[in-house]
């Protein structure tokens, strides 16, 4: 998960047809008694919302970075959710936010919808990962997958009706347009049997999100819920990472081959070593590239980069 800067302001039919659809929501949840019936929430649907919400966040899921356009179809996510809130009886949902732009992201199948995900053994509920990673090949069916969830802080308080402040609830999800994911979430890195898991980060300070192992409850939580080791997921960023680690190599052995044949006499063989240099750097911006924010797992790929220059920097 990355930190995203939401630009585009909402969508004009958004704010036109989202307004005359909260009006016939407090009509239907604020009536005397309150309607108990479900409402049939659409404008969240709208083409230049799903249109919006793949520009700003290149086509991929708000939470695992997955390019969900290729495969699957676009789920338009609630990050509160809109029609119930799971543990929490009676709660309707935070009704009055299904069409507000700030609450709109979007979301791959896995992470948006409560599954039963293979989920390899290598960690420990989902906060810290065990000192023996060999467990990687075992799994368990694992319940992720956001959906109605919502958990707040113990310090946190419950928004039910619009009036309600939402923002004294801190809640325990990562939202990327609203929090700084790199604060809570951190990746784990083995040189020797490379595979990506993200975990939970030590947090300095904040008690609301503090857990009793120092650890972020809000980064350890986000973990757990949208099923960010789920077993195809992890697979698919330990791809990624093989290929970083592969090229990270082969830039590290021609820029040595470059500098071994730069140094010979052979004014020949001195000209192909600047082009075996040239390969070095051409190899180095492609790692470069691998990070930027339309890439899948950029933020997997920064991590992993500032580890690589950490081990480039020792002697």
């Amino acid at each position: 998960m990355r930190r995203v800067e939401r630009r585009e302001m909402a969508p004009e039919d958004l704010e036109e047809k989202g307004a005359e659809e909260l009006e016939e929501a407090i009509r239907h949840f604020e009536n005397d008694p309150p309607n108990p019936d479900s409402f049939p929430f659409k404008r969240y649907k709208l083409k230049s919302v799903k249109d919006a919400l793949e520009r700003i966040f290149h086509g991929k899921c708000a939470y695992c970075e997955t390019f969900y356009a290729s495969s699957q179809p676009l789920d338009v996510e609630h990050f509160r959710p809109k029609g119930a809130v799971s543990g929490e009886v009676g709660h309707r949902g935070y009704w009055w936010l299904a069409a507000d732009w700030g609450n709109l992201l979007p979301s791959c199948i896995d992470c948006n919808r409560k599954r039963y995900q293979v989920t390899p053994k290598g960690e420990t509920s989902q906060v810290r990962l065990l000192d023996e990673t060999s467990g990687f090949s075992a799994a368990a069916s694992v319940g992720s997958g956001k959906k109605d969830s919502f958990p707040l802080a113990p310090t946190g308080s419950r928004a039910s009706s619009r009036t309600d402040p939402v923002a004294a609830e801190k809640p325990l999800l990562l939202n990327p347009c609203e929090d700084d994911p790199e604060e809570h979430l951190t990746y784990f890195f083995d040189r020797e049997h490379p595979v990506s898991f993200v975990l939970a980060k030590e947090l300095a300070g904040d008690p609301d999100y503090l857990g009793e192992d120092g650890l972020s409850l809000k980064g350890a939580t986000s973990v757990h819920i949208y099923g960010l080791n789920r077993l195809r997921l992890v697979q698919a960023r330990t791809r990624l990472l093989r290929r970083l680690e592969f090229m990270a190599d082969l830039a590290i052995d021609l820029k040595q081959l470059a500098e071994t044949l730069k140094e010979n006499a052979d004014q020949e063989i001195v000209r192909a070593g600047y082009q075996v240099d040239a390969f070095g750097n051409r190899t180095l911006a492609e790692l470069a590239s691998m990070c930027a924010d339309d890439q899948p797992y950029s933020a997997m790929a920064r991590a992993w980069m500032r580890d690589f220059q950490t081990r480039l920097e020792i002697p």
